[in-house]
């Protein structure tokens, strides 16, 4: 594959270009390091695949942070007390099919379905995530940070969401100086796994309502063909894998090509004033 194999697509706007800054504004490419928030090992691969593999190809390096340590995922009771483990390894060698390297995958290691209550700094458990993820944003130098969808998909992919939207913002605030060099993210996006996205934008927008991905990624079936690759290393979420897979037809756009969908959003959205001045004025005349 090649850059030109992928195309990205402003669905509010109805353009379409070769250029990922319709995905991440202002790209500056060669100095780029997104992170992907994975809430659990796979959805990295699910959501954001073909997203993943193209990254590279523009001049930024991928990161995959992982939230929850597969400790829910055993299909066998007899794999019920090894499977963080042997989920850690499938994991490895899932991504590297996709040519991420192991030092570019980051394990938080909490408890699957276990996630929301650890959102914060200090909790009455200890510290909560912000404490590993702002020290990481910052060591890494990440300027963007992709999203699980945070729109009833499932409660660790919400709190994995949230983490994003409200704590990726401050590694670039001169706060907590400590846990390392304030390092500003320039943008965040939001990426399906299996459920559709919040209705908000495309209301906001006047558009049809049902359209709610507002951007996406076409690229050729080989990306797909390489996901498909990366999955089968998860030997122990072969009952799964398999539904997900048979899914994933559904993303085929004809003559060879596939897409992702996602969701642009500012998640420090500005108070514009003016607006309320006008009718403020309006009502006192």
């Amino acid at each position: 594959m090649q850059r030109t194999d992928f195309t990205f697509l402003d669905l509010r706007k109805k353009e379409v270009s070769g250029d990922i800054s319709v995905l991440f504004p202002g790209w500056q490419e060669n100095d780029e390091r997104v992170a992907i928030f994975s809430p659990h090992d796979d959805d990295g691969i699910l959501g954001p695949g073909y997203l993943l593999q193209a990254i590279p190809f523009f001049g930024g390096e991928v990161h995959v942070v992982i939230f929850c340590n597969g400790s829910g995922g055993y299909s066998v009771i007899e794999q019920k007390h090894i499977i963080t483990a042997l989920r850690a390894r499938e994991t490895l060698r899932a991504y590297e099919v996709l040519g991420i390297d192991s030092v570019h995958v980051h394990r938080l290691d909490y408890d699957d379905y276990s996630l929301w209550p650890f959102i914060g700094w200090r909790l009455e458990q200890g510290e909560g995530t912000l404490r590993k993820i702002l020290p990481l944003l910052r060591r890494l130098k990440i300027t963007r940070v992709l999203l699980p969808n945070g729109y009833r998909e499932h409660l660790d992919h919400l709190a994995a969401f949230m983490v994003g939207a409200f704590d990726a913002p401050q590694a670039g605030d001169p706060v907590m100086v400590d846990w390392g060099e304030p390092s500003p993210v320039r943008s965040v996006l939001q990426y399906a796994v299996w459920s559709d996205f919040d209705p908000e934008d495309a209301m906001l927008c006047g558009d049809d309502a049902s359209i709610r991905a507002n951007r996406a990624l076409v690229a050729p079936e080989e990306a797909e063909t390489r996901i498909q690759k990366a999955m089968e290393e998860f030997r122990t979420q072969a009952q799964i894998v398999s539904g997900l897979i048979k899914q994933r037809k559904e993303r085929k756009v004809g003559d060879g090509k596939v897409m992702e969908i996602y969701y642009a959003f500012d998640p420090r959205p500005r108070c514009e004033y003016e607006k309320y001045v006008q009718r403020v004025r309006e009502i006192m005349g």
